[in-house]
């Protein structure tokens, strides 16, 4: 990745956006992406568009990106599209990245847009259904929720109101968690009001109201130990980055110097494993890989957005990250180390809880946040001295983890 950079990106607000077109929000993260790089349209010599749910919500299938993309000036450009659960806007950046690092082009455009809220909620919370084995449906929620047998559920803590079936999957992965390491509900609620006061700072986030850990504590359950605020809401929005390497870097109008460099960009897939083999989860292989690729270590990360789907997917992947040890994200959140001014600020934008999860948009608006910080320009939320910034973005589920992760390492 010696000769991949980030000349651009762009995100618009993520949130609740029933007055809006699929096309309008894809619109508006190419024309924020093409400005903050200095690029034109004829600059674009191919695309990675990421959409993972506008065939279930609309019945746009197949060609989503050259439909979402051609009023908007992309024509006569390969246009691949990208589905990849939640992980498929990391996913478009990995296939950006490499095309350009393969030669293929010298100017690439990764871009994800999702319309996801509706009015018609079966309709909304269905569009998740397909991001495990349909085939196993049941067996796979048994085997999850069973995770957590021995963890005593509270009477009164699951909500009578439609979610995501993959909420139960993330109180299978909490209970385990806190049977197996000591973790504690205040915890989480201290992840997710951290994420809420840094997304305080972020325009572009969805939520944008702080909490306190008590009123994260008090607020509404979604299933045990998970309540309302350290869950990552239904959302809508587009981001986009352009990649490029060093020639076409020179094309675009003099942004070299904001240009940020790709270190890494790794994909994988999960393995067949126990519950409690952590040290084989799909993000540590990731991670390993990504070190080496990058040549540096979790010590030199400044600032991470990781996949915080809930508050205990946070905890999961800094710790299968090696960002944190295992069993201890938790009380590192609870000691501040996670917050803005601490050891290794993490979802200073607000992550996938606060900022939203349009998850065709997800991944790229993690970059989008990095590249931010990486070029000093994130404001009130900015990291200081940030060097190097790390993304990781999980989607579906297969076993006991995700179907995929992507981990992808930025640098100044």
């Amino acid at each position: 990745m010696n000769n991949v950079f980030v000349a651009g990106v762009s995100m618009t607000p993520f949130g609740k956006q029933l007055d809006r077109t699929i096309k309008q929000l894809a619109g508006e993260a190419l024309a924020g992406v093409l400005a903050d790089a200095g690029a034109e349209t004829s600059d674009i010599q191919a695309v990675f568009y990421g959409n993972c749910v506008q065939g279930h919500m609309e019945g746009q299938d197949m060609v989503r990106g050259e439909i979402a993309l051609r009023d908007a000036g992309i024509q006569r450009v390969p246009v691949v599209n990208v589905e990849n659960a939640c992980a498929t806007g990391s996913t478009a950046f990995h296939l950006a990245a490499n095309y350009v690092r393969a030669g293929a082009a010298d100017i690439v455009l990764a871009i994800g847009a999702e319309k996801m809220f509706s009015p018609d909620k079966a309709r909304m919370f269905s569009a998740f259904d397909g991001a495990w084995d349909v085939h196993q449906v049941e067996t796979s929620r048994d085997t999850l929720i069973r995770m957590g047998d021995g963890v005593p559920v509270p009477p009164g803590t699951t909500s009578d109101k439609p979610y995501s079936v993959f909420m139960d999957v993330y109180a299978g992965f909490c209970r385990l968690h806190m049977k197996t390491f000591g973790t504690t509900q205040r915890q989480l609620a201290a992840v997710a009001a951290k994420n809420h006061d840094h997304s305080v700072h972020n325009p572009l986030a969805q939520y944008r109201r702080p909490f306190s850990i008590d009123e994260v504590m008090s607020a509404p359950p979604i299933i045990y130990p998970l309540t309302l605020p350290m869950c990552s809401p239904v959302s809508d929005g587009a981001a986009a980055a352009i990649v490029c390497n060093a020639a076409g870097l020179a094309k675009l109008k003099g942004r070299s110097s904001r240009a940020i460099r790709v270190l890494a960009s790794v994909l994988q897939t999960g393995s067949d494993r126990a519950p409690e083999d952590y040290a084989n989860h799909a993000t540590a292989h990731a991670a390993r890989r990504a070190w080496a690729e990058a040549g540096i270590g979790p010590q030199d990360v400044s600032l991470a957005e990781v996949h915080d789907a809930t508050a205990m997917g946070e905890i999961i992947e800094l710790e299968a990250l090696g960002l944190t040890p295992l069993g201890d994200a938790g009380p590192a959140a609870e000691r501040g180390e996670l917050s803005l001014g601490g050891r290794l600020p993490v979802n200073v934008s607000g992550g996938l809880e606060c900022k939203g999860h349009p998850i065709g948009a997800t991944g790229l608006g993690q970059v989008f946040e990095l590249v931010t910080q990486l070029r000093g320009e994130a404001g009130v939320r900015q990291v200081a001295g940030a060097k190097v910034g790390l993304s990781q973005n999980g989607g579906g589920i297969i076993g006991v983890e995700e179907a995929v992760v992507a981990v992808t390492v930025l640098g100044r």
